[in-house]
């Protein structure tokens, strides 16, 4: 009996590294066909993270409980995927007032794997747990895992260490269910966008659906952890003219105050918008604003006299 083609070239279980129908012969089509192909394809992608949406929130509350307990967040990845946890990690200290260490990327190869590929990086599992022990991981901290095939060994290694210490939640993110990773996570985010346009190429869909997933992660938990007045950046660094506008828009839209009041209150809070923002709605001194939010534990909420919920 004559083998079967699948027999004959063998068959990889990772649907990302199967070969798309839609786009067998990509290499005949004009520009535009070949970009609408890529939108149609991509239109898959917010469908799949969707349908995640359940396990996301879970991911969310298991690191709002360990930030809130002095833990530490880490994203772990190799090539694409890791350049994707750097990017997300990168965002989260300027966005939102927060330690540079709160959360923190590796990434297979170090540094110089962020721009270039760093040959043979992702294939050693050792270096996963020696990049984490690097970073002194704790009970206390959450490690997510982010490999798109599923078998990265880098991430692999990362998180058979993080289980090993006691981690306070080990997530993985792929996009390929019932893989090596998603056995050493307590929660799974997969994202099945099924094979890539360009064949193995995960930075295309697959990377998208990353990038949703990491911007839900840390935008909720930073939302949850108190970072977020309604739905303004309060705790933003101020480090150029750009930011420094935005800060007043923030404060004159939150406080009904003027832009002119706005810019006083910043000024004599030292450029702390939060506490710009207690001077201006509740009609007191910087000195007091910072009392009343020492004596909120921080919320701003409560330090504005506001229920936490609506």
């Amino acid at each position: 009996m004559p083998r079967s083609r699948e027999a004959r070239l063998g068959t990889d279980r990772r649907r990302t590294e199967q070969r798309n129908p839609a786009s067998e012969n990509l290499d005949r089509l004009s520009s535009g066909a070949i970009v609408r192909l890529m939108s149609r394809e991509d239109r898959k992608v917010a469908r799949a993270v969707a349908r995640e949406l359940p396990a996301i929130a879970r991911a969310v509350d298991a690191i709002v409980r360990a930030l809130a307990k002095g833990g530490r967040l880490f994203y772990v990845g190799a090539g694409s995927s890791g350049r994707m946890g750097v990017l997300d990690a990168a965002e989260i200290a300027p966005t939102y007032g927060t330690s540079p260490q709160l959360v923190q990327a590796l990434i297979a190869g170090g540094r110089r794997a962020v721009t270039s590929a760093v040959e043979g990086a992702e294939d050693a599992v050792r270096n996963g747990e020696r990049d984490l022990r690097a970073r002194k991981l704790t009970a206390k901290d959450v490690v997510v895992g982010i490999a798109a095939s599923g078998t990265t060994p880098y991430v692999l290694g990362a998180l058979r260490y993080a289980r090993r210490r006691g981690a306070a939640a080990v997530i993985a993110v792929t996009s390929n269910r019932r893989m090596p990773v998603t056995r050493l996570a307590d929660v799974v985010i997969a994202p099945e966008v099924g094979p890539e346009v360009v064949t193995g190429s995960t930075r295309l869909k697959a990377g998208t659906s990353q990038k949703m997933v990491l911007n839900m992660l840390s935008t909720a938990a930073m939302v949850r952890l108190g970072h977020v007045y309604q739905n303004l950046m309060i705790d933003a660094v101020l480090t150029n003219k750009k930011l420094e506008r935005r800060a007043l828009r923030m404060l004159a839209e939150a406080s009904g105050r003027s832009l002119s009041q706005g810019r006083r209150a910043l000024r004599l809070s030292g450029h702390d918008i939060r506490v710009a923002l207690v001077m201006l709605k509740r009609g007191v001194a910087a000195g007091e604003a910072r009392g009343l939010l020492r004596r909120a534990d921080g919320n701003l909420r409560r330090a504005l006299g506001e229920s936490a919920h609506g």
